[in-house]
This record gives C-alpha cells, sequence and structure tokens, in this order.
C-alpha cells in the first residue's frame, strides 16, 4: 500500500507478527515497546528517542488488566517523544460488554474505558467490538474518531473455501450481525441459535427446527472466551443430525482448556483471525488495520 503519508508504527513484544505484516503493507516503520519487569510489578518502557508526528500504536487489550497501565504510558510518553496526533489500533478491545449498568453500583466499563482512550489517542481502531447498545465506535471514544471493522468477510470466505456449501451458525442473536455478513458474502445458509445465559459458565443454547441432517455447520462467533455457548450449540447441532461442526471466530481467546473441550465434544476445526495470538489463527487482520491506518493518516494534524 502506498501514498500514506510517513508516520511510525509501535507494538508490544505480543503482537509483533501482526504489527510487521502493518507496517509492511504501510511501508512505515516498525518499533517495538520495550519493557522492563521490576520485582515489585511495575513496568519501565522505552521508545525511540524522536517519533514523528504521527504514531500508531497497535495493542491487543486481551488481558487488559494487564496491559491498560503500559498502553496508557506508552501514549504520554510518545506524546513527549514528539508524536502530535496519536492512533490505537487495537484489534481485541476490552471491556466493552459492560455496557449498562444491569444491577444498581455496576460500574459502566465500556464508557469509562472508552474515555480514558479518548483523553489519550485522536483515533481508536478495533475489530468486532461487543457494541450493542451504541450506535458506532465515536460513542464509545467522545470527541474522537473510532472505527469498528469486521473480520466476517475473511473469515467467510475462509469457511467457504475450507467447507464449500456449509451452514453457517450464530450461537446467539448478538451474532447475528457477524454470521450475516459472511454468509450473504459467500452465497452460504445461515440461520440463528437461542442463547440463554445463567452465568459465566452457564449456558443454554437451543437450535432452531431447520435441515440439519448431513450437513457440514460452521458456529461463526465474534468471540471465544471460555467457549461454554460453542460448546453447548456444537452438542445440540450433532444431536441434530449435522454432518461436522466447526468453529470460526473473530478473537480466539480460548481461555482455560476451552480448545480441549470444544474438541471433545466433537468440533471438527477451530479457526479464528489474528487479532488474538493463538495456535489457531488462520486469516490476518492486518489488511483492515493498515487501511483503516492510511486514511487516518492521510487526514491533516490539528
Amino acid at each position: 500500500m502506498t501514498g500514506a503519508p510517513p508516520g511510525c508504527l509501535l507494538a508490544f513484544d505480543d503482537q509483533l507478527p501482526l504489527a510487521r505484516q502493518v507496517a509492511s503493507i504501510l511501508d512505515w516503520p516498525l518499533h517495538e515497546i520495550r519493557r522492563h519487569a521490576f520485582p515489585d510489578g511495575e513496568t519501565r518502557l522505552r521508545l525511540p528517542p524522536a517519533l514523528p508526528a504521527r504514531v500508531a500504536l497497535l495493542c491487543g487489550l486481551h488481558q487488559p488488566n494487564a496491559k491498560l497501565t503500559e498502553l496508557l504510558l506508552a501514549a504520554a510518553g510518545a506524546r513527549e517523544l514528539g508524536a502530535q496526533a496519536l492512533a490505537l489500533l487495537s484489534p481485541y478491545l476490552a471491556y466493552m460488554r459492560q455496557d449498562m449498568a444491569f444491577m444498581p453500583g455496576e460500574v459502566v466499563s465500556q464508557r469509562h474505558l472508552g474515555r480514558l482512550l479518548a483523553q489519550a489517542f485522536e483515533c481508536v481502531v478495533t475489530i468486532d467490538p461487543h457494541l450493542h447498545r451504541v450506535v458506532n465506535m465515536d460513542e464509545v471514544v467522545p470527541g474522537r474518531r473510532g472505527l469498528a471493522l469486521s473480520a466476517a468477510t475473511l473469515l467467510g470466505a475462509w469457511v467457504a473455501q475450507r467447507v464449500p456449501g456449509a451452514l453457517l451458525v450464530a450461537p446467539d442473536a448478538e451474532a447475528e450481525q457477524w454470521v450475516s455478513v459472511a454468509a450473504r458474502t459467500q452465497g452460504l445458509d445461515f440461520l440463528v441459535a437461542h442463547k440463554q445465559r445463567h452465568g459465566d459458565h452457564e449456558v443454554d443454547v437451543s437450535v432452531p427446527a431447520a435441515e440439519l441432517h448431513g450437513r457440514p455447520v460452521v458456529l461463526l462467533d465474534d468471540v471465544a472466551s471460555t467457549g461454554r455457548t460453542l460448546l453447548d450449540a456444537a452438542i445440540a447441532l450433532l444431536a441434530r443430525g449435522a454432518a461436522s461442526v466447526d468453529v470460526a471466530v473473530t478473537h480466539g481467546l480460548f481461555v482455560g482448556d476451552a480448545v480441549d473441550r470444544l474438541r471433545a465434544a466433537g468440533v471438527r476445526h477451530i479457526w479464528s483471525s489474528d487479532s488474538v495470538p493463538h495456535a489457531s489463527n488462520c486469516v490476518s487482520v492486518a489488511p483492515l488495520l493498515a487501511r483503516a491506518l492510511q486514511g487516518w493518516a492521510a487526514q491533516p494534524l490539528t
């Protein structure tokens, strides 16, 4: 990709492979943010001693509690070292599901994290965020540019190549937005399962009446954390006669033994994007991030 004004990309070590792809597409220099951990748990960060006016920082917020302090310190340090405009590329943006107080006294984490990021960055780019009661990312980062990209078409193309004629299934109503796009772009059928959650690890999933017998099925969702929703959906689909069940997700967190439990339940293949580094990564979101960054870089500095 050519034509982007000069800038540079900063990244922490855990997402350097993705950062290298983005930097290569844009032909921007890439610098690793060096970390030194002190015995008391604090971290010393080291950035390049001089930075251009326009800087992008790639930092996915899986395991967010360990990363947020370093992210905000790195952004402040970049300002001191010459950055006039900062963009955050956070392929997985944490704390998005708590977008309202469900019980009195609950902290609405999406609102407060968004305000923190808006103070540190002019632009925040993420992929398939958990947005259900807000219109767009601009609401999450007030007064700043927020961009929500989607890996649905990438995953849909991957599935169509590996499982021709697959039936795509959304494990719950919230996932319909991604499954419908993936199905439409590839000419595949899809249906939506019904989920009832009883807790962090207790989920009931029912599959609507449909002709499943003998068909290959792919469950597609935005994120797999404990994998419980996907697990229960896979069991229900196989019980109804699906020939096979595969899983494709944008963000493969796969906490604990989630992958082992999915395979034990009969899931054949598990695929994810590289928004979160994981052994299941099969498609790259680097082109999506690079295009968004190029658009931001084309805007005048303010």
